[in-house]
């Protein structure tokens, strides 16, 4: 399901060398997918020090506690009653340090003992190698298998959830995967904590839609549609109520307006993709939608005129100026934008 840059052979050895027990000495964990990063990660300190965040073998770093000295001290330092030690260093980004730092990292990167593992974990600073630091670059290019964790497409998606819900003994129709995939915006972090919650409030032996909105919060995107989609129906108190949640949910106004101006685009989009003759597929391809959010926003689109959705854009865009330059309480620009919307709704 995670995908590498070179198309998941890295991850398919790794995966091999993890039975095998023939780690290497230093990897990198990247991407955007945090689930499968956090999971495989796990598996990389189960396998060499049980899993115990206290084990004598296991050295972390993260940016605050991190120098070069304490990583090579961690790095020599022999294992006790195993053949391995494991240094993790999280969020460290090596193409920032010092020159001087940054040579010693490369020397310790490029010369690692066998006996120990290096794992750099990157999580909220993305890895992104500089290749005008050639040594360093050329170091981690030599050394270092990289893991970079994609989100899988929405057909591996929907098996695992699938997977994941036959572990609770339940069934799950393949459109209702996907419509909770469209809800959870296909994190698989929420996934996993919204298949334990549904499996559980489920009497049945089969989950139904009911199941699901009966306890799962929709993700910003999922709630920005509802929102877009009912300015476009003409029900403006829906959208406020909707939009008066997020606030109460203590959603980040900025979020909010980006979200909702991306679903304004996509039902722009789609007005372009069916003047063209063509459906969700070429949707999907366009923007990068699954297919459940893409056929929802065919159907709404259907529903709006070109001239609303250009102006739904101009209003998102003057509305993050506003909000940008300080022009007003940014709670109640939102609102101020829904009213414009519904008036343009019912203008077009």
């Amino acid at each position: 399901m995670a995908r590498t840059k070179d198309g998941g052979e890295a991850l398919r050895q790794f995966k091999s060398d993890l039975r095998a027990g023939t780690l290497r000495s230093l990897y990198v964990f990247c991407g955007e997918e945090a689930y499968l990063r956090e999971y495989y990660i796990r598996q990389l300190e189960q396998k060499l020090t049980g899993g115990s965040p206290d084990a004598f073998n296991y050295h972390r770093f993260s940016a605050e506690n991190f120098s070069p000295e304490a990583v090579s001290d961690a790095v020599e330092a022999m294992p006790m009653l195993s053949s391995r030690t494991l240094v993790r260093m999280d969020d460290v980004d090596l193409f920032k340090l010092p020159e001087g730092a940054r040579g010693q990292m490369t020397d310790i990167l490029s010369d690692l003992p066998d006996y120990c593992c290096v794992a750099l974990y990157y999580d909220t600073v993305a890895y992104k190698p500089n290749g005008t630091m050639k040594k360093l670059a050329e170091a981690l290019k030599n050394h270092a298998q990289v893991l970079e964790f994609t989100k899988p497409g929405e057909s591996d998606l929907a098996a695992w959830v699938l997977r994941h819900f036959r572990a609770h003994e339940k069934n799950i129709p393949d459109e209702l995967c996907r419509y909770l995939i469209f809800l959870t915006d296909g994190s698989m972090t929420t996934l996993g904590s919204e298949i334990d919650k549904i499996a559980a409030f489920c009497s049945g032996q089969t989950i139904t839609r009911s199941d699901i909105d009966a306890v799962v919060t929709p993700a910003l995107s999922a709630q920005s549609f509802d929102i877009s989609n009912a300015v476009a129906k003409g029900n403006y108190e829906l959208a406020l109520t909707k939009l008066q949640t997020l606030f109460a949910l203590q959603e980040d106004e900025f979020m909010i307006l980006g979200a909702l101006g991306a679903q304004i685009r996509r039902l722009y989009y789609a007005r372009v993709v069916a003047a063209a003759g063509k459906g969700a597929d070429a949707l999907m391809e366009l923007t990068g939608m699954k297919s459940y959010a893409a056929g929802v926003t065919m159907t709404a689109a259907r529903g709006m005129t070109d001239a609303f959705c250009e102006r739904a854009v101009e209003l998102c865009l003057e509305t993050d100026y506003q909000m940008k330059s300080g022009g007003g309480d940014a709670q109640r620009l939102l609102e101020l934008l829904l009213a414009r919307l519904y008036e343009e709704a019912h203008r077009a």
